[in-house]
């Protein structure tokens, strides 16, 4: 079993975003800072679920039709769309990550408290002040 959080960092006066992505398997943590293309918290937030999906499946690898995925977001949207399978304005990002999530034999989706993503929250700050610096 693997464990994943993910979290999005947008600034609104640049539409520059960044995201967190924290992976947990056997006691043993990945950190990633990843900078995204979207420009809007929430089109971030979906950007780097996928994203974040799509790393573990290149870290499980042969496995993903037996792993079984718990994944925390601090994203209620997110949350949401993924248990309906619909976005009314999200939709095409809806659908990139269920495909993203497609592999794995099982994903539990958990909407969490921002306090209890501080791993995925901190990194994702992290990358977008690294961003910021780079412009």
């Amino acid at each position: 079993m693997y464990t994943l959080y993910t979290d999005a960092a947008t600034q609104p006066q640049t539409g520059l975003s960044a995201g967190g992505i924290l992976i947990i398997h056997d006691h043993h943590q990945t950190q990633l800072k990843v900078p995204l293309t979207a420009t809007t918290n929430h089109t971030a937030e979906f950007e780097v679920a996928r994203l974040g999906f799509e790393h573990l499946t290149r870290l499980v690898g042969d496995d993903t039709a037996t792993t079984t995925i718990l994944f925390y977001t601090d994203s209620q949207i997110v949350s949401d769309s993924l248990t309906k399978h619909y976005a009314k304005h999200y939709q095409l990002w809806v659908d990139d990550l269920l495909a993203a999530q497609a592999p794995f034999q099982l994903v539990l989706t958990q909407w969490v408290p921002e306090k209890q993503n501080q791993g995925a929250h901190t990194l994702a700050n992290q990358a977008l002040h690294s961003a910021e610096e780079d412009k």
